[in-house]
């Protein structure tokens, strides 16, 4: 799934500047709990989905390899978030919704579960 599609899914907004064509996901894995996020196995097209909104999250994805997180339940991020993330091409991406209802949508939309 590309990012527009993801967009259009969550009513989402993309809060950093990417070249959206070169990001997709195969699949999901949502966590407010930074260390649960450092023990999943390394793997390409993996979006965080988390209500986690603050510089750890944008660090943690990035020493995890993840280039796509959704910040659920409407939380925003910070421009040093933001900074950081496009700093280190991870993409952030803004959802209303809930990390279940989130969880649920992306499910359904064919994106497998990491476990």
């Amino acid at each position: 799934m590309n990012i527009d599609q993801l967009l259009e899914i969550l009513k989402g907004e993309l809060v950093t500047e990417c070249e959206k064509e070169e990001f997709c996901i195969e699949r999901g894995f949502a966590s407010d709990l930074m260390s649960d996020v450092l023990t999943i196995p390394s793997t390409d097209k993996l979006a965080l989905i988390t209500g986690l909104s603050n510089l750890q999250t944008i660090r943690t994805a990035e020493m995890a390899g993840i280039n796509i997180i959704i910040i659920v339940r409407g939380k925003k991020s910070t421009p040093d978030m933001i900074s950081l993330a496009e700093d280190n091409d991870i993409v952030v991406i803004e959802t209303p919704y809930s990390a279940f209802h989130t969880s649920a949508l992306l499910f359904n939309a064919g994106i497998k579960p990491l476990f």
